[in-house]
């Protein structure tokens, strides 16, 4: 994987960042969350009373590993709903779609059985694209490099 450019939505900027971990789960589990969609960082910023976008250059380490959902699949509805129930991984970075709180329901429908995965699917098709890079190791983390941060006009 060549370099690339992410960004981070935050309520500050965040020139080190780390694996942050906690008993809350995330799509694919503990780790540093960015995309490469900078719309959607600004989105996840706007949750915060002073949004901030962090932007960072990536360059990936081959020797990490690394995991990608370059669709929403069946593989990637069970790893969200592992990674949501706890479940760990060894994977050093994860990448795909995001479950955003709307696609999150209905996955959260369809494990308490008041939905089919066939109704899951039809109405997770017409949500906007989504993106997320997880960098769940020190050693993912170490493949950032902060370049700048910038405040979002609300």
């Amino acid at each position: 994987m060549s370099k690339m450019v992410v960004y981070h939505g935050s309520y500050t900027i965040v020139k080190d960042p780390y694996v942050k971990s906690g008993h809350y789960t995330k799509d694919f589990g503990n780790g540093f969350y960015c995309t490469i969609m900078k719309e959607q960082a600004e989105r996840w910023a706007k949750r915060y009373n002073t949004p901030m976008v962090n932007i960072y250059e990536v360059k990936i380490d081959d020797s990490l590993r690394i995991l990608e959902f370059k669709e929403m699949t069946e593989k990637w509805l069970d790893f969200i709903i592992d990674c949501r129930h706890g479940k760990e991984h060894n994977y050093d970075i994860v990448i795909g779609a995001m479950a955003n709180d709307q696609i999150y329901n209905y996955i959260a429908d369809y494990m308490e059985g008041i939905i089919t995965r066939e109704q899951f699917w039809i109405m997770a098709k017409f949500k906007y694209p989504t993106h997320q890079i997880n960098f769940c190791t020190k050693e993912a983390i170490n493949c950032l490099k902060y370049r700048d941060c910038q405040e979002v006009i609300r």
